[in-house]
């Protein structure tokens, strides 16, 4: 029997980084809805928002691929993004782009039989992720609004998937955290790539790590309100039976209070995915304020 060739073995690895299976971690915003909507143990919603879970993930992917197929050159001259399989070679772009075109077609095919509504915010998502890699991340404050709306359609999706309405103050929380978020990537790059930033992002230009300093801040201090405002708002509190999910707020200021640690002294933030996923002390407070969360939801706030 003839195996495959050694470059069609070496390229299914590249096709799988490609696709940045680590940045799956942000599709967990599709649970939101379903655990504040307290339907974390109906059996069948669960099964539809991991089944959701998936069809984002794979247009994700799909967008991934686009995002380094436009910005091959740019790639090359950056010192970690080099070493992408597309900017470094290892992944031929026609290749990329085929298996772009599979799973983009598929992920909507999967979004169209669960539900319709899930796939009009897919197609959404994708046709946002087209702008942002052609036009919007060129445009200065815009380029975050639109990472921003990325965050803010898989709150929808996570809702429309089982049928419930998205909560006002999830999508607000989701808007500031996912700005929070952008301004300090955008602050790792400008501190990393030096006096060449605008080689590899021309809309570093229009920044200063003094502005992204202060948009860091107002984003980290609304993102903490808002979160605040929403524990103790009268509809949050009829509705879990409790007024004790203000004592979740001190989770919520650890973990910005962390990571703009990790931003100022560990010069991290640049893939908030990869922060979530290998800081210790950041995995332990989302999960413990997690569980916090669900205790107090699901047994009516008692402590």
């Amino acid at each position: 029997m003839v195996g495959p060739e050694p470059e069609s073995e070496a390229m299914f690895p590249s096709l799988i980084i490609s696709m940045r299976p680590q940045q799956w971690i942000k599709n967990l915003l599709l649970f939101g809805p379903l655990i504040f909507s307290m339907n974390l143990f109906d059996v069948t919603m669960v099964t539809r928002t991991a089944l959701a879970f998936i069809v984002f993930s794979l247009a994700g992917s799909a967008v991934y691929l686009l995002n380094d197929v436009v910005d091959v050159e740019k790639d090359k001259a950056h010192p970690v993004k080099r070493n992408r399989p597309i900017a470094s070679g290892k992944l031929p772009i026609k290749i990329a782009l085929v298996f772009m075109a599979v799973i983009g077609a598929g992920s909507l095919v999967l979004a169209w039989d669960l539900s319709q509504t899930l796939a009009y915010i897919i197609i959404i998502y994708m046709v946002n992720n087209l702008f942002y890699s052609f036009k919007l991340k060129h445009i200065v404050l815009i380029d975050v609004g639109s990472l921003s709306l990325g965050f803010v359609l898989r709150v929808f999706a996570g809702a429309a998937v089982i049928g419930v309405e998205a909560s006002p103050w999830l999508i607000m929380c989701t808007i500031l955290l996912s700005s929070f978020l952008g301004f300090a990537k955008r602050r790792h790059e400008l501190v990393l790539l030096g006096e060449n930033n605008t080689n590899h992002r021309s809309v570093l230009e229009h920044y200063s790590p003094h502005l992204l300093d202060q948009l860091i801040l107002i984003s980290a201090a609304s993102t903490v309100m808002s979160y605040a405002l929403y524990t103790v708002n009268g509809k949050t509190v009829a509705k879990f039976g409790t007024t004790n999910l203000i004592y979740t707020v001190p989770f919520i200021l650890y973990g910005v209070f962390r990571y703009l640690f990790l931003i100022h002294n560990r010069k991290k933030g640049g893939d908030p995915a990869k922060v979530l996923l290998n800081d210790a002390p950041m995995v332990l407070n989302i999960v413990v304020w997690l569980s916090v969360c669900v205790y107090m939801v699901y047994k009516g706030g008692q402590l």
